[in-house]
């Protein structure tokens, strides 16, 4: 696939801006995101996937976003601004009233989840609304982020069956409760955080054996490492890393 060179120099057209939730709403929230673009020609932007349930607002109207399990492009054109919610994993599905499966790589009108969605998206008025329809804390919604926080902190988590050991639960037991909370399998979890981390060495200029990498990532070979890496970047790691 070609890439649209306007990727390398993003910061010429798009503004981001990542506020933090107020302390009552960060279990549930980790940031809230701001995007502004201004492109004269069509413009088809990378969305990398990671496990956040996402609720945006944009021309008036807002959407659910359930976890995406490979990447996606949005077409952007002319001037316009989204502003999102990243809740954190395992954390939605008090909000949705059901196993966050359900919503996995789908989109749905927030009205079907948020009753008093406000017109105007802004930090504060998001915020009120959240709070209008804040769950009661759920331990398994709890567990689930625990988990996936230490699959972040944690390079070495490479394998569910070595989770599930750490955090005493069968494999099985694991998987159930990653599709109820979090909307994907442990797996898929394990396998994006471990796919950022090549993403830093690139950046960071490291020279890399890929085949080594493969076998430390937990990949039976470096076929399917390179597959992994596509479904979530869109291109092959020699190409990412040529390109950037």
């Amino acid at each position: 696939m070609v890439r649209d060179d306007r990727e390398l120099s993003w910061e010429r057209f798009q503004q981001h801006e990542f506020p933090m939730p107020s302390p009552d709403l960060a279990p549930y929230v980790a940031r809230y995101w701001i995007a502004k673009w201004d492109y004269t020609q069509r413009y088809r932007q990378l969305i990398v996937p990671y496990p956040n349930v996402h609720l945006s607002f944009h021309h008036g109207g807002a959407e659910v976003h359930g976890v995406s399990s490979r990447h996606v492009f949005k077409e952007l054109d002319g001037s316009g601004r989204v502003f999102g919610v990243a809740f954190r994993p395992g954390c939605f599905r008090a909000f949705l009233g059901g196993p966050v499966r359900a919503i996995t790589d789908r989109c749905i009108p927030a009205a079907e989840v948020f009753r008093d969605l406000p017109d105007e998206a802004e930090v504060h008025t998001v915020e009120r609304m959240l709070r209008a329809n804040l769950p009661a804390r759920d331990p398994r919604a709890q567990l689930a982020t625990e988990i996936v926080n230490r699959i972040i902190a944690e390079p070495g988590i490479t394998r569910v069956d070595a989770l599930a050991g750490q955090v005493a639960m069968s494999v099985r037991q694991l998987q159930r409760l990653f599709a109820d909370e979090v909307g994907v399998g442990p797996k898929w979890v394990i396998r994006r955080y471990r796919l950022h981390e090549v993403t830093e060495r690139m950046a960071a200029g490291a020279r890399i054996d890929w085949a080594a990498l493969a076998a430390d990532l937990g990949y039976a070979d470096q076929a399917h490492f390179v597959r992994d890496f596509t479904t979530m970047f869109g291109e092959s790691p020699t190409r990412y890393a040529e390109r950037y």
